[in-house]
């Protein structure tokens, strides 16, 4: 066994070899810094989500129990549908497990707010501090819809990933707009289904037609986002495969990989 108490091997010049200071060596490639975006998404579109948002109000049309306008909505409905977006590169580049990894890091983020932003809502407000009410109707969630929200991201995107890695199977590297927008289907219509169940009352939906609207039409716009972030999916999809040097086949199932 090597005694970590002996001094140093000399160097070439008959002096001792230089020591430094011990540190771990961070894992390369771009795994990491994707993570970490996908984590960002998923904790900004919950904060925005809290505002309710409607565009032409004016407008009245329906078809049968489906709400065609106004539409109404919330103010992440432009970025949450990014994460799948994200999920799907992860998946199609690194595989289920490494995005089952990733999926279980933004839950305890998200865990994490939560918990925090309950801690900072209850801390007593300093006497000069008027906006207490505001901050907690920005931040402040009841735990149904914290329950709704954890349930329906975790299910949906673990759907998401395992639908493209087992079409990806069938398909090789041929066909990545076929996984890229079935898997969509599959994780956003799981997510929204769950999300709406769950939180249907704290959210105001009271009628059979309301849930119906609130699920068709938020499941048709982030297939929408899905397809029409395509070319961008496609292009870093290509530089990920081209740039990282461990993609290449593999000896496990896909859903083990």
């Amino acid at each position: 066994m090597e005694d970590s108490n002996k001094p140093p091997l000399p160097g070439k010049s008959g002096h001792p070899a230089p020591v430094h200071v011990a540190f771990a060596q961070v894992a390369r490639g771009y795994y990491t810094p994707i993570v970490v975006l996908f984590t960002a998404t998923l904790l900004v579109s919950n904060i925005c989500a809290t505002k309710g948002v409607q565009f032409f109000s004016g407008s009245s049309v329906n078809l049968g129990p489906l709400e065609v306008l106004p539409i109404t909505t919330d103010a992440a409905f432009f970025l949450f549908p990014l994460a799948y977006v994200l999920g799907d590169v992860l998946s199609e580049v690194y595989g289920f497990r490494a995005t089952r990894h990733a999926v279980f890091y933004g839950f305890t983020a998200l865990l994490v707010m939560v918990v925090c932003f309950a801690v900072a809502i209850h801390l007593p407000a300093a006497v000069f501090y008027e906006n207490q009410e505001a901050f907690r109707s920005v931040i402040g969630t009841t735990p149904q819809l914290v329950a709704a929200g954890l349930a329906g991201y975790v299910v949906g995107q673990l759907l998401n990933s395992a639908t493209l890695v087992l079409i990806k199977e069938r398909t090789r590297e041929k066909y990545l707009w076929a996984r890229l927008i079935g898997s969509t289907v599959v994780g956003e219509l799981a997510d929204t289904l769950i999300f709406c169940s769950i939180a249907a009352t704290a959210i105001g939906i009271d009628s059979w037609s309301q849930f119906v609207n609130y699920v068709i039409i938020g499941f048709l716009w982030k297939t929408l986002v899905e397809v029409l972030m395509l070319p961008v999916t496609y292009q870093v999809i290509g530089l990920l495969k081209k740039h990282e040097p461990t993609y290449a086949p593999r000896e496990t199932p896909p859903l083990r990989s």
